[in-house]
């Protein structure tokens, strides 16, 4: 049965809420939040739902005469230096959200979970603490000791992978190396191979110009770099097309035929998937040694207690981390 850690991220904001509102519906796998349970307790007051916590023992042995639904969650506790106030951050409660997330990494490395998934966090109020964050994606890479991981967000229609991920656009273009790209390449290539169950994944590659540099003339990187490298890897075993023009490369037809998207940057990518399914989608750190996926939106402080929330992108994050727990061989 499956062990998924879940990390609510911003004790302020909505993550808290997604994650008891799921837990009022059946499940047929271990849901363990590492969290304040007296946070937990409070917000299940304001949002008025019921809520049972039983802390989480290594050895335990789940079956499925163990409750889920009805409420039922299964916690590691982490505590929270000062009480979380809905819709309002607090500096001094940032580095418990990282606490959380090195408990999580250090769980599923050690085989007690199986996967992570992680609520929305806000960088801002990590960054206002003194703790330099540029978000989960690198974290993580960091506390697993990658070198390279990978940035996808995916829906059940397309999935988009990242070349550069949160960078100012002034310095996309001198990112875009052979070297980068072709450890980006490699990891998305073997992670859909190993972790999706694809044996030769369609990657479709955007040019990073404007009509993919139109031979030249409206920039180099094509033909310098990703022209080169993508014939190069073909002769590899890589099954790729382009690089595309990103205006055209998402077209429904194109999509039908790829089992990927490799995006230059972040915008260039990102917009089309999230119009496509905003609040159903996943965030998946490809390269890592433990699976993660993570909720597709921030914080939505406003909403933080109002049992507004929608739990579609947790639940789909959810789903996709025990898919890939399938696919993985």
């Amino acid at each position: 049965m499956d062990k998924l850690a879940i990390t609510p991220g911003e004790p302020s904001g909505i993550g808290p809420d997604l994650c008891i509102e799921y837990a009022q519906y059946p499940h047929d796998f271990q849901m363990i939040l590492l969290a304040d349970p007296k946070m937990l307790q409070e917000r299940a007051q304001l949002l008025a739902k019921p809520l049972q916590l039983i802390e989480f023992e290594n050895d335990q042995q789940y079956s499925s005469e163990k409750p889920s639904g009805n409420g039922t969650l299964y916690y590691l506790p982490v505590k929270l230096p000062e009480k979380a106030v809905p819709g309002t951050l607090n500096v001094n409660n940032a580095a418990y959200i990282l606490e959380t997330l090195d408990l999580a990494v250090q769980k599923c490395q050690n085989k007690t979970f199986d996967a992570m998934i992680t609520g929305p966090i806000h960088k801002g109020i990590i960054n206002e603490a003194g703790i330099p964050f540029t978000g989960h994606t690198e974290y993580l890479a960091e506390k697993t000791a990658t070198e390279k991981v990978v940035m996808m967000l995916a829906t059940d229609e397309m999935r988009v992978a990242l070349a550069t991920t949160h960078l100012p656009l002034k310095d996309v273009a001198k990112a875009i190396t052979n070297d980068s790209l072709r450890q980006v390449l490699t990891i998305l290539n073997h992670d859909l191979q190993t972790k999706y169950g694809l044996a030769s994944p369609h990657i479709l590659i955007c040019g990073l110009n404007p009509h993919a540099g139109e031979d030249g003339y409206l920039g180099r990187e094509e033909l310098d770099i990703i022209i080169p490298l993508i014939e190069q890897l073909k002769t590899e075993g890589f099954n790729l097309t382009g690089p595309l023009p990103a205006d055209t490369l998402f077209s429904k037809k194109k999509l039908e035929q790829a089992d990927a998207v490799l995006a230059m940057y972040h915008d260039q990518g990102l917009p089309v998937l999230k119009y496509q399914g905003f609040g159903q989608a996943v965030n998946v750190t490809l390269g890592l040694p433990i699976i993660r996926t993570s909720v597709d939106h921030g914080t939505a402080l406003d909403l933080a207690g109002t049992g507004t929330a929608n739990t579609g992108s947790l639940n789909y994050a959810i789903a996709v981390a025990r898919q890939m727990l399938k696919g993985q061989q």
